[in-house]
């Protein structure tokens, strides 16, 4: 098949969490014999940050962030068999959700949440929100989270369907390395300051530290320069993917917290979950429903309801045990969670429902 992708960006992860996920989606699609086309607007200063080049398995264009410049990407994409419009583009997502119905033609049209908690409490909440009457009209809404709760909501606004694709490994992307001791620590964690974050990472992250004064903390991620933290707490900033192998890789262990909508819905496994695993992270997680569907805690994840319990699992876990955890981590996901695995998921959601158009 041959896919036009519009979305937030393929090639710069910056301020652009759907990045990895993109990334080895698209790839495997790719290997499995389908033509991508990413198209990506020249916003947010990423083409500024990228940290790939072009890759040769999909075609990257960029189009200036304007209607017109919009305008003439939905154009370039008509005729394609599938066109998707991811949500989040952050630069004329209205024009962008009406524009691939419109130039559908004998193809399919699918909405692509990577951020349906946020998407759908938007809808919910307005009922004159472009998108909301324009869901029915998608052949298919695929989400990279939520589970059953998120499907319910979907359908009750008039989706045809609504399927979950859940985020992954790209193991040739993510995987263990030697130690870099720039990232050293007890437990770290990376992930930018958003609203919906912040007050969870201070309850689970710096909660932890303060309990924990003789224990090292490392911080990654954009936005956080102007909070207090806690003496024991060392910022990085923004990590660079090219990076993120060594940041997991290194300290004892790493934190994975959701943000409080993909909290409340459940089934919403950060790419930082896979990230981490790959790499033979032992991870800690905050509690939240489904995360069992995806690593077996106590065996392959460490989970924690709160600061405290955060401080008091760091405490109890030995080096001997972080190795085994993220050994076991590893090789489950690798097994079932690779990005391999959800591109053939992909590929018969895509043939099933171009036998029911």
């Amino acid at each position: 098949m041959k896919i036009a992708f519009f979305g937030s960006s393929l090639v710069s992860a910056y301020w652009n969490g759907a990045a990895t996920y993109y990334r080895g989606l698209v790839k495997e699609l790719h290997r499995r014999g389908h033509q991508v086309t990413f198209f990506e607007p020249d916003a947010f200063e990423r083409q500024a940050h990228r940290d790939m080049d072009d890759p040769p398995w999909a075609e990257v264009v960029v189009y200036e962030a304007t209607e017109a410049g919009a305008e003439g990407a939905l154009d370039r994409a008509r005729g394609t068999d599938v066109l998707v419009k991811a949500s989040g583009v952050g630069v004329l997502d209205d024009v962008l959700e009406q524009g691939v119905l419109d130039r559908r033609g004998d193809g399919l049209a699918l909405l692509w949440d990577v951020d349906a908690p946020a998407t759908l409490a938007r809808m919910e909440a307005d009922v004159a929100d472009p998108l909301r009457s324009l869901v029915p009209e998608y052949d298919l809404v695929l989400t990279y989270g939520g589970g059953a709760p998120v499907i319910d909501r979907y359908r009750a606004l008039g989706a045809n369907e609504c399927i979950p694709i859940y985020n992954a490994l790209d193991p040739e992307t993510h995987h263990p390395v030697p130690p870099d001791g720039r990232f050293a620590a007890d437990l770290a964690f990376l992930g930018n300051r958003l609203p919906d974050r912040e007050a969870r990472v201070g309850e689970f992250f710096l909660r932890a530290a303060e309990l924990l004064p003789e224990r090292s903390f490392l911080l990654g991620g954009a936005g956080w320069e102007d909070r207090d933290l806690p003496p024991n707490v060392r910022l990085l900033g923004h990590v660079s993917t090219n990076e993120h192998n060594a940041f997991n890789s290194t300290p004892l262990t790493v934190l994975n917290v959701l943000r409080a909508s993909m909290a409340a819905n459940g089934w919403s496994p950060a790419t930082r979950v896979f990230e981490a695993a790959g790499a033979g992270a032992c991870l800690m997680s905050d509690a939240w429903q489904g995360l069992d569907d995806f690593l077996e805690p106590g065996r392959e994840v460490l989970v924690a309801t709160s600061g405290e319990d955060v401080a008091a699992v760091l405490e109890a876990v030995s080096a001997e045990a972080a190795a085994r955890i993220g050994a076991a981590a590893r090789q489950r996901v690798l097994a079932e969670h690779t990005y391999a695995h959800r591109a053939a998921q992909v590929e018969q959601v895509l043939a099933r429902a171009a036998v029911a158009a």
